[in-house]
């Protein structure tokens, strides 16, 4: 219970100044005229303001307030490594007992998990959080339990009472970690790009001067490479093919070690080709002949040779070949010197007519085999005697002519395997048929018959269900075969036109080995530390997908088929890192956030971050290997911290539960009192 005294005016505070004014100059007045009861008036004037202003006895009924002490807890990544965990609760409780037998004090505990993305441990934010929510009057004392290692110190609000950190850790940790300083996101192939790359000990490491580094590719057999300890290397790398390749770099575990999360980084370089080479040999004028030439000249990237035949197959005139050409066919030079500059080679209806020696077309069957691509776009002149079949080439064609040419016109369907191909999946949902029957396409009007391998794949047919387009792979190499000279019929837009330009840049892309057209693939498309995991095959089914996580804990997910030859899940991760997908045939690496989190970047606990904000409070650093402290209370201003021990400052909160007002004196005897001091100076003046 405490009483103050306040004033209640019954007039407004300028009129009541005026009042005291008045009755100030009144008793100047008396004074300066000698008035021999001057003082009685002036007590009767002090009376009047007196109850005018009102004065009272203000009574308040308090309550006191217990003490509140906030321990943070670190639950974060980093704090899960080694015997943290278990430190963690051992502080935990011997705070939770220091705590109990403070009198009036009441434990505040936050626990602060990893968050979303790659933020890293966000202590101060979580701090200014459990602020906010309690009145700061009442907050006697912080205590962190944590590894010191925080990301937001910037954050770190005005600190009403002492900050201590409890600290977790034992004073010989040690760790290594790998860091990929500088990577692009972009690459050309065939040159190469340098990545520096360091290896860096942190804490009481052993003696070391070197260590392995091993050196992966979209989870190739790994290269490994001796690397020193505590420098910058440039490693120069060299893409293998086009799209995204994934490079892994792992080091050993080393015994003793904090841990192997910061062992292992995986860089994502994107490669580009600096000039896509296509050599276009065109054997005869034709009306599809502009359609290639358009749709590789529209690419700015690909760089296009491009021969035509001008001579007519009816025209015997006896005109040497060779003196027909506008320019000399360097055909020497481009089939045997430089042939493997040429990512694709394209016949648009080319006959044997003894331009290319039997000798060129075998060392093309040797560059196909070696890895380059050739498409062959035929026209009647395939199932003829001069057809490039019957050259040694024939041997890797993925078709064989029948002599058989149809004249009518039809239709191009996707078959089922082409449901499934990355050439030709969904190519029907570009040109949609009102009617709803088949694809929306316009008909074509010549198929060469062809009988197609066993090991080939035919993924478009044409009249009677006969092989349009077929696909083939031989040795490193591919070859594909266009049993027919009109797809230039959708380029013109007859009767509708057809996705002509989209198929045939699928196909050549697919010669060329582009990852995203591969047709057996898995890949992963993240976002944040979501997962859709996405396998495509010409199975009609496909197996279950272990994705192995960062701390090595094995999941096995079932796929479902979202459309032909594409199954896909969608798998929540619970924590960002490096993860490895395997389904028995495919493997695939990803990368959620960096595949050394910023919880793993710094793991030797440390008060270097927090030491200006506690030393500020008073407070003190107590690192938990060294035993259990003892929480005093201190006043304020005092130093809150010793051996062994952390002080908190009681704040003597209090909570007002009633408030009473009283008047000094009543009314009638501020009347009374002023009545006998006027009289007793009217009897004063008249007596004299």
């Amino acid at each position: 219970m405490t009483g103050t005294l306040v004033l209640d005016p019954l007039i407004p505070l300028p009129l009541l100044a005026i009042v005291a004014a008045l009755a100030l100059a009144a008793l100047i007045l008396s004074v300066w005229r000698r008035l021999p009861g001057w003082w009685l008036r002036g007590l009767a004037g002090a009376v009047l303001l007196t109850a005018l202003a009102n004065p009272a006895i203000q009574q308040e009924d308090r309550e006191p307030l217990s003490d509140i002490v906030m321990v943070v807890v670190d639950e974060s990544a980093s704090q899960r490594i080694s015997d943290r965990a278990d430190q963690n609760a051992a502080a935990l409780d011997n705070v939770t007992a220091e705590l109990a037998r403070q009198p009036n004090t009441e434990m505040r505990v936050v626990t602060l998990a990893d968050g979303e993305g790659d933020l890293g441990t966000t202590l101060m934010t979580a701090v200014s959080e459990a602020l906010a929510e309690e009145p700061q009057a009442r907050v006697a004392g912080i205590i962190l339990i944590s590894d010191g290692r925080l990301h937001d110190i910037e954050r770190a609000p005005n600190l009403p009472a002492p900050m201590h950190l409890m600290m977790t850790g034992q004073p010989g940790d040690w760790d290594r970690r790998l860091i990929v300083s500088n990577a692009p996101a972009f690459a050309i192939l065939g040159e190469e790009v340098n990545l520096t790359l360091r290896i860096e000990d942190q804490g009481d490491a052993p003696d070391a001067q070197s260590v392995l580094l091993s050196i992966s590719i979209d989870g190739d057999a790994p290269l490994t490479v001796p690397v020193p300890i505590g420098e910058d290397i440039q490693l120069p790398v060299t893409l293998p093919h086009g799209g995204m390749n994934v490079l892994q770099f792992t080091i050993p575990d080393a015994e003793g070690e904090l841990t192997n999360r910061n062992n292992a980084a995986v860089i994502q370089i994107n490669g580009v080709r600096d000039r896509l080479r296509v050599l276009l040999v065109s054997g005869e004028p034709h009306p599809g002949e502009r359609t290639w030439r358009n749709l590789l000249k529209s690419d700015p990237s690909v760089d296009l040779v491009h021969f035509t035949i001008l001579r007519p197959p009816e025209k015997q005139d006896g005109v040497p070949v060779n003196e027909l050409s506008l320019i000399a066919f360097p055909t020497r030079e481009l089939f045997l010197e430089k042939i493997d500059d040429f990512d694709l080679i394209i016949f648009d209806r080319y006959r044997r007519r003894g331009i290319l020696p039997s000798s060129y077309l075998e060392n093309i069957r040797n560059y196909v085999e070696n890895g380059g691509a050739v498409l062959i776009s035929s026209g009647p002149e395939y199932g003829g005697a001069e057809s490039i079949y019957r050259s040694p080439l024939g041997a890797i064609l993925p078709g064989a002519p029948t002599a058989r040419v149809f004249e009518e016109g039809f239709v191009p369907q996707i078959t089922d395997v082409g449901q499934r191909h990355p050439v030709t999946e969904q190519l029907d949902l570009l040109s949609p048929n009102p009617e709803g029957d088949g694809p929306g396409w316009g008909r074509w009007f010549r198929l060469v018959d062809v009988l197609v391998p066993e090991a080939a794949m035919t993924v478009m047919a044409g009249l009677d269900d006969r092989p349009l387009l077929t696909l083939n792979r031989i040795g490193e190499g591919r070859v594909s075969l266009i049993a027919s000279d009109h797809s230039w019929l959708w380029d013109r837009g007859y009767e509708g036109g057809g996705p002509q330009l989209e198929l045939l840049r699928r196909l050549a892309h697919w010669m060329m080995k582009e990852p995203e057209l591969e047709e057996e693939a898995l890949w992963v498309e993240p976002t944040g530390q979501t997962m859709r995991i996405i396998r495509r095959t010409l199975d009609a089914e496909t197996g279950t997908v272990t994705v192995t996580g960062p701390d090595g804990t094995e999941t096995e997910l079932t796929l479902e088929e979202v459309s032909p030859g594409r199954f896909e899940t969608v798998w929540d991760a619970p924590e960002i890192g490096l993860y490895r997908l395997d389904d028995g045939e495919e493997t695939a690496v990803i990368a959620l956030g960096p595949s050394a989190p910023r919880e793993f970047e710094q793991t030797i606990a440390s008060a270097e971050a927090l030491e200006p904000l506690i030393s500020g409070t008073n407070g003190g650093v107590m690192p938990i290997s060294a035993g259990e402290i003892d929480i005093r209370t201190v006043r304020p201003g005092r130093p809150a911290a010793g051996r062994g021990w952390i002080g908190i400052t009681p704040r003597e909160a209090y909570r007002t539960a009633e408030i009473s007002i009283t008047s000094l004196l009543p009314a009638w005897a501020y009347l009374l009192l002023a009545s006998l001091l006027i009289v007793g100076a009217w009897l004063r003046e008249g007596r004299r």
